[in-house]
């Protein structure tokens, strides 16, 4: 890997240019701004068609022709110098004297300067006109002026009112990501509080008279203050970008603002959630997917909930004749037990709780080397808790564990939930997406075994964020959510053929997300959909082989699905001591040291707005902290890999040279760098 400097270029708030210029224009209407929509939308159009060259190794993503970036572009150092600035800054510059060698960003230590977002309140070069010209806000019967802001985004005049709207959040989209220069805002969380203070305090955020320039200012904001996951040094979490097509389609739901506890309030985005659910119910394999039914949930989590919720129920109402949402017996109570992996997701705990079982009702299941549940371990605890007299009430599987992506044998596991018949849940929201790809569908095989599944596709489908599914193989399994409400679902509208959603779902308000992932299934198709999930999968797949060819790194294990797990090696001979005690790594100085120089420098990318790099801690004798690549952006290149990897190795080594820097000289020791394991 070459050397990269870890920030590189941080774009300094007070030379951005003045809104209203060609370089940064202000709002739609303003001087140096598109004063119609048409001109806004036909710039964004041809943006978004151009072909943007890549570099060489880019691979085409389908519906692309390049890769986009969004960032602003950072210098490259020479090889002597990797943590050097790369322009050297002139005394008493932000970024000059910084002790770690990575520039100070504004707002961050080492720079009197509280980060600004330009044209903020808190931006002496940044104020918006107090009058816009025609179109923007203040214009007779736009936005801002008396009623205006208040006009209806639905209806036939609603695109209207939309159009100069949508015109200022896409340019303060751009002029915000500008301004943070990066994957997130630097400064850490003092640098965004101050950014972000004058904007919301009480007097600003609810004044006596609305402001007209709010819309523009707060999404400016929002966009310089974010975690970017379009950025490719971006790679902490299940966080993805979302496809331009799904957020597109997202705001034709809220413009229309449906919602699905009636038929009367969104007759197509009932038919429209029936049908993407039953298509979902094909793809997973249910051996009869036109009697599954399912709903369109948060995500994991509230899918985990409704799942262990489903699954209590049914083994209450089988072993105890409880129906219709009836109380635990007493006889019941503290012997139920959820069966699930070690490394499942801890919302199952969390659930269990919330369902009065209590968290103490969920035994985890020592995983295997591979970080996946082992069938004959499962076996043996299930006919364990039957003769203590514990009741299994759900074994859960999990398909893409959060850290290592590990898949659970699903097939096997099912086999065993049957032969003791425990309702059988696969937790499939990081794994699912691979459904779309014929590569690693086979990984899945046995998840159409499954009572219950749960998928996100706001992970590995691209979509803004909520769009999870809780899938069941039987509609039955759904009767305790069911509710009749004369207000809503009244028997005979629903004979009448007045279909409701509301007997599917733990809400009553709930929005059509269905709709985004019905517009990307159709845009993108299975094909489109499976080469992004194919995308991500070689790419973290290279940098598995370039953690393994780094001496400072150390790999923990091959890849499954598209996250990664390695460690920064630190030289033992570099820091003779611990700045403070170590937290908790037994009696290996080693140990100690790797864990808090891997936490460090994870917060240092932070802080500096350099990068942002997951962190975990694995369990047992060799584990420790972690960090954790999580690569769900399609259009991330190889170099961009490289190029993270190579600020983590200049990060670790900067915090190296710190904490030496305040430990004094050290004494000699046999190994100078921790090796990694043969």
């Amino acid at each position: 890997m070459s050397p990269v400097h870890p920030r590189g270029h941080t774009p300094d708030p007070t030379d951005s240019p003045l809104p209203g210029t060609s370089e940064n224009p202000g709002p739609p209407g303003s001087a140096g701004a598109p004063d119609a929509v048409d001109d806004a939308t036909a710039s964004a159009t041809a943006a978004a068609a151009a072909d943007v060259p890549t570099s060489a190794g880019d691979a085409s993503v389908p519906g692309t022709s390049g890769t986009a970036r969004t960032r602003t572009e950072r210098s490259t150092p020479t090889p002597d110098d990797p943590v050097a600035p790369a322009v050297a800054p002139a005394p008493g510059a932000a970024g000059a004297g910084d002790v770690r060698g990575i520039p100070a960003v504004p707002g961050s230590a080492g720079d009197s300067d509280v980060t600004r977002i330009p044209g903020s309140a808190a931006d002496s070069h940044g104020s918006v006109p107090a009058t816009a010209p025609a179109g923007g806000p203040g214009a007779p019967g736009g936005p801002g002026s008396v009623g205006g802001a208040a006009l209806l985004a639905g209806g036939v005049d609603g695109p209207e009112a939309l159009a100069p709207l949508l015109a200022q959040v896409l340019g303060a989209l751009r002029v915000g990501a500008e301004a943070r220069g990066g994957p997130l805002p630097g400064g850490g969380p003092e640098g965004v509080a101050g950014a972000l203070r004058d904007l919301l305090a009480p007097g600003s955020l609810l004044p006596e008279t609305g402001e007209q320039d709010a819309l523009w200012e707060l999404t400016r904001a929002l966009a310089a203050t974010a975690a970017d996951p379009a950025d490719p040094l971006c790679a902490a979490h299940l966080h993805v970008p979302s496809l331009a097509v799904a957020a597109a389609a997202d705001l034709a739901v809220a413009a229309l603002n449906p919602s699905l506890d009636s038929w009367d309030q969104a007759p197509g985005g009932t038919e429209i959630e029936t049908a993407v659910l039953r298509l979902l119910a094909g793809a997973v394999g249910f051996a009869r997917p036109e009697e599954a039914r399912g709903v369109f949930t948060t995500g994991g989590t509230e899918s985990n909930l409704m799942a262990l919720l489903l699954a209590r129920d049914a083994v209450l109402a089988r072993e105890f004749g409880v129906q219709g949402g009836g109380a635990i017996p007493a006889e019941a109570a503290g012997r139920l037990r959820v069966f699930c992996s070690a490394a499942a997701h801890f919302s199952l705990a969390r659930a269990a709780a919330v369902l009065g079982l209590g968290a103490h009702a969920v035994v985890p299941i020592e995983t295997g080397e591979d970080g996946t549940l082992d069938p004959r371990l499962l076996d043996w605890g299930l006919a364990d808790a039957r003769t203590a007299g514990s009741i299994p009430c759900c074994v859960v599987a999990t398909a893409g564990t959060t850290d290592r992506g590990a898949v659970d044998p699903l097939r096997s596991i099912a086999a065993v939930a049957r032969r003791h018949a425990v309702p059988f849940h696969v937790d499939a929201a990081y794994g699912g997406g691979a459904l779309f790809s014929d590569r690693l569908a086979p990984l899945l095989d046995g998840l159409g075994l499954a009572d219950t599944v749960g998928l996100d596709l706001h992970k590995l489908g691209w979509q803004p964020v909520a769009a999870g599914v809780l899938l069941a193989a039987d509609a039955a399994t759904l009767g305790p959510l069911e509710q009749r409400v004369a207000y809503l679902n009244p028997a005979d509208d629903e004979e009448a053929g007045y279909t409701s959603l509301l007997g599917r779902s733990l809400r009553t308000t709930r929005r059509p997300d269905a709709f985004k992932v019905a517009v990307t299934l159709r845009t993108l198709g299975r094909s489109g959909l499976g080469a992004l999930v194919d995308r991500c999968h070689e790419l973290v797949h290279h940098a598995a082989r370039a953690i393994a060819a780094e001496p400072r790194l150390e790999l923990v294990a091959d890849p499954v699905l598209t996250t990664v797990l390695f460690r920064y090696l630190p030289d033992l001979a570099a820091v003779p001591a611990l700045p403070e005690a170590p937290a908790e790594a037994g009696d290996d100085p080693a140990m100690a040291l790797s864990n808090e120089v891997n936490a460090e420098l994870r917060r240092l990318l932070l802080a500096d707005g350099t990068a942002v790099v997951g962190r975990t801690e694995l369990p047992g004798p060799g584990g420790g902290v972690r960090l954790k690549l999580t690569l769900l952006n399609p259009h991330t290149t190889e170099a961009d890999l490289d190029r993270l990897l190579a600020l983590v190795v200049a990060a670790g080594a900067a915090v190296e040279r710190e904490w030496a820097g305040r430990a004094g000289p050290a004494p000699h020791r046999p190994s100078t760098t921790q090796e990694k394991p043969a």
